[in-house]
């Protein structure tokens, strides 16, 4: 009998649940980290799909599954499918991306159950992400009460900001209760740092802005490694505008809609969450593919808002920086929009950053034209890598 290609391996398996959706990843327990495999449950609620695919990106599993199935029951699925004789895994522990840390975890924490009552006082300012990700954990933890887990905060890389960044103008009683700027998609920005060192050493300590652009987006500000600034502020809601989420907004719009027209908190929630950014500016759909394939006004106004708000975000964070050395593109639409990577970047002889069309329409690593004063990269976003990293680092008790 052929011996498993897994067998006697131990791994990490990584989490980042979503209101729908869980995205996994199995990698070796070994400081190289190679992912094994990976996949995503998708449609939980109402067509439920599990697919899997191998190291080379082969799909090696599609399976739909009855609606009514919970949360609980694919944690359960994936992890007794790890460790059976399909793959055989020993799995030594599991991560989770976990969107707010608040002001006490500022590092990957390993996870007890003290800790899951803490993180579950950020859910009022994480609702539509929090939830889910202390769900994946309380699963994992009935099922394989023995397994260990570690947190991984989307928070923790913009605990270095200057305290004046992540003051709003509000009572000082207020602040201390823990309303001020935190930022998300810390994780990516971490991984896209490492990446950058390790591809550019000499680079690293300059002035970077980062651009993760996806049905999420944000951008963020960083010195010497170090996030100073960022587009996402209380909320992930805060900043760009994104797939179904509106981004920056004057708050006596909010106080409007619950005055005068009458609607709840949950509503404007949903609306601002669930209806708005590209999807409610153009009317048609949040997916950026489709718009950009779409030759109506309405696609082409959504667009061009999207574009607008990260120039003009840009310009603010490269104030903040004093100035810019570098800017990547990273994220869903980041890496393979050309379209939206060549609006964001035309026009910018301030800043002395120009790109190559022809790079830029190849999707190429580096993308800015020879007379570019600001080097234009394109790296891919890998946020379960670092959380397996963060794992890995904790469990070997190499952190």
């Amino acid at each position: 009998m052929k011996k498993n290609q897994y067998m006697d391996i131990k791994h990490i398996v990584t989490f980042n649940a979503g209101s729908s959706s869980i995205k996994f990843a199995v990698y070796e327990f070994t400081d190289t980290l190679n992912k094994s495999i990976n996949g995503q449950v998708e449609n939980i609620s109402t067509i439920p799909i599990v697919k899997i695919y191998d190291s080379a990106g082969a799909m090696i599993k599609h399976v739909q599954f009855d609606k009514n199935q919970s949360y609980e029951y694919f944690y359960d699925l994936l992890v007794s499918a790890f460790e059976s004789n399909q793959f055989n895994f020993t799995i030594s522990g599991v991560g989770h991306r976990v969107v707010h840390g608040g002001l006490k975890f500022d590092t990957p924490v390993l996870v007890n159950e003290q800790i899951v009552e803490e993180l579950k006082k950020y859910i009022p300012f994480a609702p539509l992400h929090q939830p889910y990700n202390l769900k994946a954990i309380e699963s994992v933890r009935k099922l394989y009460p023995k397994m260990l887990q570690v947190a991984c905060f989307d928070t923790s890389f913009h605990r270095t900001h200057p305290v004046i960044c992540d003051l709003f103008g509000i009572p000082k009683e207020l602040t201390n209760a823990g309303i001020k700027r935190y930022g998300f998609h810390g994780l990516s920005y971490e991984y896209i740092i490492h990446q950058f060192k390790k591809l550019y050493p000499d680079k690293i300590n300059s002035r970077i802005v980062v651009a993760h652009l996806g049905n999420g987006s944000s951008m963020c500000a960083i010195n010497n490694g170090k996030s100073i600034d960022t587009t996402m502020g209380f909320t992930a809601l805060d900043g760009l505008l994104m797939g179904t989420r509106c981004g920056s907004l004057d708050p006596g719009v909010v106080i409007y809609l619950m005055e005068y027209k009458n609607m709840t908190a949950k509503e404007v929630e949903s609306m601002l969450y669930k209806k708005s950014g590209l999807l409610g500016v153009s009317g048609i759909t949040h997916d950026m593919r489709r718009l950009l394939e779409d030759k109506g006004e309405d696609a082409r106004r959504a667009i061009d808002l999207y574009v607008y708000r990260i120039r003009r975000e840009l310009g603010a964070l490269v104030s903040v920086l004093g100035g810019i050395d570098h800017l990547i593109f990273t994220g869903g639409i980041g890496e393979h929009a050309w379209q939206i990577r060549e609006k964001v970047c035309q026009n910018n002889e301030w800043l002395l950053l120009s790109i190559d069309k022809n790079k830029n329409h190849k999707n190429e690593s580096i993308i800015n034209d020879k007379k570019s004063k600001v080097g234009v990269y394109v790296i891919p976003a890998n946020e379960e890598w670092m959380i397996a990293n963060h794992t890995y680092q904790i469990l070997s008790g190499s952190d």
